[in-house]
């Protein structure tokens, strides 16, 4: 049986804004932060993207797709997530739409466009791993990524506390970055 906490202390820094507060999930959000959670827990979001592994390219495009992924649980379980909470509390709207405004729109609107010009510089006979490691701007953009994974770990943390699960990100690999 899992036991699920009737509060959650909520403390994100979205480096724009900081959220800090607490939150009262209802079973309904409960539901929504799980298929969040499991999102997040299983992307690049949280997982390290070492150097020596991986795209660039891959990597955003997953964090892109949380969008779509976290629209379509929002409709799914529609109002009843964002419904006004006694005493200022959050809710899981509210944080959902604030992890994707706040956490993860600046990085993609900077590094989407960014590698996406690199991109059509690459010579035919240049794989695009090969095209990638030699752009000048791949460790900044590593580098945005792993910060951008910090909030994104603090987020799903907090979504597995809401459920009453234990934390999953144990099952992930350290950074050998």
């Amino acid at each position: 049986m899992v036991r699920v906490p009737k509060s959650v202390e909520v403390k994100l820094n979205l480096r724009v804004l900081e959220i800090s507060g607490t939150w009262e999930p209802n079973d309904t959000e409960r539901r929504a932060a799980w298929e969040l959670y499991v999102e997040l827990v299983t992307r690049v979001s949280v997982v390290p993207l070492r150097t020596d592994e991986g795209l660039l390219r891959e990597a955003l495009s997953s964090l892109y797709s949380l969008f779509t992924t976290t629209r379509e649980v929002l409709r799914k379980y529609g109002p009843e997530v964002a419904e006004p909470k006694n005493d200022g509390q959050y809710n899981f709207g509210f944080l959902a739409v604030a992890m994707l405004n706040y956490g993860l729109r600046p990085l993609l609107a900077s590094w989407h466009p960014a590698l996406e010009d690199w991109e059509t510089c690459r010579p035919a006979d240049r794989s695009r791993r090969d095209h990638e490691e030699v752009w000048p701007q791949a460790g900044n953009a590593r580098a945005a990524l792993r910060d951008a994974r910090g909030v994104l770990t603090a987020y799903a943390d907090l979504l597995a506390t809401a459920c009453g699960v234990p934390n999953l990100l144990g099952a992930i690999p350290a950074a050998g970055e």
